[in-house]
């Protein structure tokens, strides 16, 4: 029998429908800041359409807050910051995984850096880091790595990690808490560095390379449902999600973005996502990330330890090792075949 050409053409249509409908689709988490441009570019660029995957984004003001939901599986991935959490979880038998980076430190990179209020720079109350002692230091949450990295000033201040007050704000929120001067610093990151400092309400005193150079900043998880019942949709997402970083590297370089027609494309799409102006993320620092996805476990391991120290790991035989998954990285990497950066 034949068809009619109206009759070939609905087939045609109902098949890119059924395609269309059958897109897997994925709980993704962010907490909306620069570190989040690979996942924004993956959605916009349609790497993830391309692999057949639709994210449905979600908002979280911190990454600590992800943790509840992943280990429930209600969220299929999030973008945390290392924690004790992640570590206290693992103790637990709650098997979510670090699978990839989504920010770290690197020489030129002022992304995150120790930023102390401008009043208290010209002042002279602030000079050097041993003026950190007595200092009311914003963190985005209890329990997470950058109490670590706070730790690492103290150190290189000489001075004990309790003489440094630590004041739990979202990041958000530490805008205002500078220019009400609620807080004296803050170990800030971008785009609201670039904010404080062009309010004229604080100034980046150092990056945090110069005192935490090891640092693996913030993580892409896998929830273990996630993982270990739809491993091909996550092996999937991390290729589009690589494809992302690799883009992102080429728009950057020496810490600063590029002046190139690419460059401007991530700085617009970007710029939409955290709703402020291309100007804005312009002026900006972007974030280091390893364009293979890979982590720095050695800044992991500084951390842990720091956890273990201060009694927010109890479990003292966990390791960095027992969070860690680069399985899904190393089977995008194969595909995607070896980095290159372009001139």
């Amino acid at each position: 029998m034949r068809l009619s050409p109206a009759s070939v053409l609905c087939g045609v249509m109902l098949s890119f429908a059924t395609a269309a409908s059958a897109a897997d689709k994925v709980n993704l988490a962010a907490t909306k800041n620069g570190g989040d441009i690979g996942i924004f570019y993956a959605i916009d660029k349609g790497y993830l359409r391309a692999e057949g995957i639709e994210a449905n984004l979600l908002s979280f003001d911190t990454g600590a807050k992800m943790v509840p939901a992943l280990a429930t599986g209600e969220l299929d991935i999030g973008t945390i910051p290392g924690s004790a959490g992640n570590y206290n979880a693992a103790a637990r038998n709650i098997n979510n995984r670090i699978v990839a980076d989504r920010s770290q430190t690197a020489p030129d990179d002022m992304y995150q850096t120790l930023m102390i209020r401008k009043d208290l720079m010209d002042s002279g109350r602030f000079k050097s880091y041993a003026d950190l002692k007595g200092l009311k230091i914003a963190v985005a949450a209890p329990g997470i790595s950058i109490l670590s990295i706070v730790n690492e000033a103290a150190r290189k201040a000489g001075i004990p990690y309790d003489d440094i007050e630590k004041i739990f704000i979202p990041l958000p929120q530490q805008v205002a808490a500078f220019r009400n001067k609620a807080i004296d610093g803050s170990i800030m990151i971008e785009p609201f560095a670039t904010l404080i400092a062009a309010n004229g309400d604080g100034v980046r005193f150092a990056s945090t390379y110069d005192f935490n150079p090891n640092g693996q900043f913030t993580y892409m998880v896998y929830s273990e449902k996630f993982s270990k019942e739809r491993p091909e949709v996550a092996r999937r997402f991390m290729k589009a999600y690589i494809r992302a970083l690799r883009a992102f590297n080429e728009a950057t370089e020496k810490g600063r973005w590029r002046d190139t027609p690419h460059a401007n494309e991530l700085i617009d799409i970007l710029a939409k996502n955290l709703e402020i102006k291309p100007q804005q993320v312009r002026a900006s620092y972007p974030h280091s990330v390893n364009p293979d996805g890979r982590v720095n476990t050695d800044g992991m391991k500084l951390e842990l330890q720091f956890f273990i120290d201060q009694k927010m790991v109890q479990a003292k035989s966990i390791k960095v090792e027992d969070i860690v998954d680069m399985q899904f990285v190393e089977a995008a990497v194969k595909d995607l075949g070896p980095y290159k950066r372009m001139p």
